[in-house]
């Protein structure tokens, strides 16, 4: 019996990219029995990864945080023990689906021959120089079929057409959450540009209010909290949560009944847990990196074009759960 492939994938940020890697996940665990699947990523998203079954084990680094204090003598330790973390295990294949200079840095330090996409359409063609396997490719699709594309090409399989983020739903209780049935508005997002309009999201709520679902506010950041607040005391029957993490994020969002949120992560991880989500786009282009799956996933807006109220509440309504 020939032994199980051990593979470590590379995919370190954001939240929305480290989404993106799921539907590879489960089609590689699918296409190769007995996979032992590692994945390295930025220690604030680990939590994403260990939701996969897929995937053994996650090894996480801190480049974001190291770079604020490379200088001090305990970020030096903490990079050499992640270092030699990395390189612990020996890899059949170590797989950068990130494409930049630094994941294929990252690549470089494990143990096993590297593959990621050729320049023609890694997000910073240098990184294909550092790869031994070089996977043919173009740049113009949906990132999710990007990395299901670069993921069989190293490995030799062919991927099926329907997307499967393969994540079950976390078996987390919620003690804070009303009783009722729920919708959760994604109203934060780390630019202003992005943002929807506040009166937007009163309109909105107040319609999912006469239809009887509470709304949830989840936010990230003390200005996050504040809005998430503000938009609470003025929607019947909201909620601004506690600060969650992403483990109970993910919980909250598979138990929804609708979803609608700005171009945030959170709103892919909604598409990912397969709830119906209406993802709202202002200041960026959703062809690329909108939401995407098999289930109900609507992207509205585009650069510079700030959907209406009326817009989103008939895409909102058609998805909704009963």
């Amino acid at each position: 019996m020939p032994p199980m492939p051990k593979i470590l994938l590379v995919k370190l940020s954001s939240m929305g990219d480290i989404i993106h890697a799921m539907p590879a996940v489960t089609d590689m665990a699918r296409a190769l029995p007995g996979l032992r699947l590692d994945w390295v990523c930025e220690e604030s998203f680990a939590a994403l990864p260990r939701l996969h079954p897929a995937v053994r084990d996650v090894v996480p680094i801190a480049m974001r945080r190291w770079r604020k204090s490379f200088w001090r003598a305990d970020t030096r330790a903490d990079i050499g023990a992640a270092l030699t973390g990395l390189r612990k295990q020996r890899y059949d294949m170590v797989l950068d689906v990130q494409g930049l200079i630094k994941s294929a840095l990252v690549a470089q330090i494990a143990h096993g021959p590297v593959a990621g996409p050729d320049r023609s359409w890694a997000r910073e063609p240098l990184a294909a120089l550092m790869y031994r396997n070089k996977i043919p490719g173009v740049w113009d699709q949906p990132a999710i079929e990007r990395v299901r594309q670069i993921a069989s090409g190293a490995l030799n399989y062919i991927s099926p057409s329907a997307i499967d983020y393969g994540l079950p739903r976390p078996d987390v209780h919620l003690s804070w959450l009303p009783t009722t049935p729920y919708a959760v508005l994604l109203s934060a997002t780390s630019r202003e540009d992005k943002e929807w309009p506040e009166a937007h999201w009163v309109a909105l709520g107040a319609r999912l209010a006469q239809r009887g679902l509470a709304c949830i506010l989840p936010w990230g950041s003390a200005r996050e909290q504040a809005r998430a607040e503000r938009l609470a005391a003025a929607i019947p029957n909201a909620v601004a949560a506690p600060r969650i993490s992403l483990t109970e994020a993910a919980t909250l969002l598979a138990d929804a009944r609708v979803v609608v949120g700005v171009d945030t992560g959170l709103a892919h991880l909604a598409a990912a847990m397969a709830t119906p989500v209406v993802a709202i786009y202002c200041a960026s282009d959703p062809t690329q990196t909108g939401v995407l799956a098999t289930t109900y996933a609507v992207n509205l807006g585009a650069m510079g074009v700030v959907p209406s109220v009326d817009e989103v509440w008939q895409a909102t309504q058609t998805g909704m759960r009963a």
